[in-house]
């Protein structure tokens, strides 16, 4: 086997005639090395009329290829490639190969990195953040004026679709929401308890609970996982109705899909959310008070009337006020993402995931300027 020798080409002056050798390995390897000779070359105006000496070429490479044509352009490659005795047999096939997948085209054997191409990937990011947001804003606003428009004419709501979502978003995902609320509020009051001891006040992990799960945690809890669970599936439902031109379908029909699709999921997740809640809120306090009975030798009737009289009633309205405002989020961007969808699978996978992470970052958001305003007015 021959040892490696990086690859090279060069104009020799024959007094009035000159030849361009070429040798060695055209490989990836000696790409960036290759590119810049490649260039240095084309500027030589004695190349165009060089007898090409291709006898001492090496190992040669896809990318040595478009090296080469770029370096000798398409006429003298096809006569290089056509000569036996200039190439081997899979030199020629490769240089041919490669010429007719380029086409027309020239690509770079190795671009260089550049600042401006951060810049342009920046700029790009902001331009999709900026339409995505305007996007949603329109469509909260089309929303609004079909919930409008729909709400004082009952003969228009789609009660049968409404009761199907609402057992989709709100009664199947009651087991879930329980348990994963009542392990949380262990957790919360396990680890407020072993903090709280060091000061001798483990008897306020009850407050401590309460507290959290009612203000914060309940709704938060349950936003997030009606994000992942109802909301994707929301884009999934219409974004496979989508691609498969159903929607243009109830166009054809005279049906508004904002009306048929959009509203019985947005109805259904302000009803099932505050319900959902409710039942993260009373979870997460059981499981609170289960680790209160097994740890800290606080029994179930200290811990509910300790919970009764220290734990004040604005704090479940603040939790319960937020639920809807979160269902309408994950609604609208879930429908929204779905409408988003261009027609094939990749797309519909492309959007759901979308959707989940547009919703959760909504969630937390508002909640975060929801605790902030909650705060400055003393609630």
């Amino acid at each position: 086997m021959s040892a490696a020798t990086a690859g090279y080409a060069e104009i020799q002056h024959h007094g009035a005639e000159s030849s361009l050798r070429i040798g060695g390995d055209w490989t990836l390897a000696y790409a960036a090395a290759l590119d810049g000779k490649v260039n240095r070359l084309k500027r030589d105006a004695s190349l165009r009329a060089a007898h090409i000496d291709a006898s001492a070429l090496g190992k040669l490479d896809s990318i040595g290829a478009e090296l080469l044509i770029a370096l000798l352009g398409r006429e003298p490659l096809q006569i290089l490639a056509q000569d036996p005795q200039a190439l081997t047999a899979p030199q020629r096939a490769l240089l041919i190969a490669v010429s007719a997948a380029q086409g027309e085209s020239r690509i770079s054997a190795s671009p260089k990195p550049r600042w401006s191409d951060a810049l342009a990937r920046i700029g790009a990011a902001v331009e999709t953040i900026t339409g995505n947001f305007i996007a949603l804003l329109g469509f909260i606003g089309l929303s609004l004026s079909t919930l409008v428009r729909v709400l004082p004419q009952p003969r228009r709501w789609r009660v049968t679709s409404l009761v199907f979502h609402i057992e989709q978003t709100g009664l199947n995902a009651v087991p879930i929401v329980a348990l994963l609320s009542f392990l949380v509020g262990a957790v919360i009051a396990f680890l407020g308890a072993t903090v709280l001891r060091d000061f001798g006040a483990s008897v306020f992990t009850v407050e401590l609970v309460g507290y959290s799960f009612l203000r914060e945690f309940g709704v938060l809890l349950t936003a997030i996982l009606v994000a992942g669970r109802s909301g994707s599936a929301f884009t999934a439902q219409i974004g496979s109705m989508k691609s498969r031109e159903e929607i243009d379908a109830l166009r054809t029909l005279g049906l508004d899909p904002m009306e048929v699709l959009v509203m019985p999921r947005l109805l259904a997740l302000l009803i099932a959310m505050p319900m959902l809640t409710f039942i993260a809120m009373i979870a997460g306090i059981i499981g609170g008070g289960a680790v209160c009975a097994l740890a800290l030798d606080i029994s179930p009737g200290m811990f509910i009337s300790r919970f009764l009289e220290g734990t004040e009633a604005r704090h479940f309205w603040v939790g319960m006020g937020k639920a809807p405002i979160f269902a309408f989020l994950i609604a609208i961007i879930g429908c929204l993402e779905g409408f988003k969808v261009s027609g094939s699978a990749e797309s519909v996978g492309e959007h759901t995931t979308a959707s989940v992470v547009q919703s959760i970052f909504m969630v937390i958001l508002v909640d975060a300027i929801a605790a902030i305003f909650f705060m400055e007015i003393n609630v």
